[in-house]
């Protein structure tokens, strides 16, 4: 099971390089506003491989659809804060790849690929505290996996 953050979702480098990186046959995007989007949803599938299935769900029903769905599953949310309710809510990510979140106004940028707002910076903090989670901040498979930025921890 892969768990990765990207503000983009669905893109290039999760069909053309997570994807198989992980060898992932379900892929399921954890967003409330996409959930209730059947035409993005649709639009978002059409790029992904008809082996991979793809599910659209609110944070709600995390916990459930993992569990239907076994290990070979790749989980994508958009941002740290959903990461952290669904670890409240007892999901285990024993490796979370922080691949994109973009630059805004009161972000702290990490990576060139990587800002992170104090609450991000607490929540993975708490991850790592509590789950003893691994941070992977590649934005590609290929790259050189690089260790949490010093200021973060």
């Amino acid at each position: 099971m892969w768990f990765r953050v990207d503000n983009r979702l669905i893109h290039g480098q999760v069909i053309e390089g997570w994807l198989p990186y992980t060898g992932a046959r379900h892929l399921v995007v954890v967003n409330d506003a996409l959930a209730a989007d059947f035409l993005r949803q649709q639009i978002m599938s059409l790029a992904v491989s008809r082996h991979v299935q793809v599910h659209f769900i609110p944070l709600s029903d995390l916990t459930a659809v993992l569990a239907a769905c076994g290990d070979d599953t790749f989980v994508l949310f958009e941002n740290c804060q959903d990461v952290g309710t669904a670890a409240k809510g007892g999901v285990r990510i024993p490796v979370l790849n922080i691949g994109n979140i973009h630059y805004t106004e009161g972000r702290h940028q990490i990576y060139p690929h990587v800002a992170l707002s104090d609450e991000d910076m607490d929540m993975l903090r708490s991850l790592v505290r509590t789950q003893h989670t691994e941070l992977d901040f590649r934005a590609v498979p290929s790259q050189k996996i690089r260790p949490p930025h010093v200021q973060l921890f």
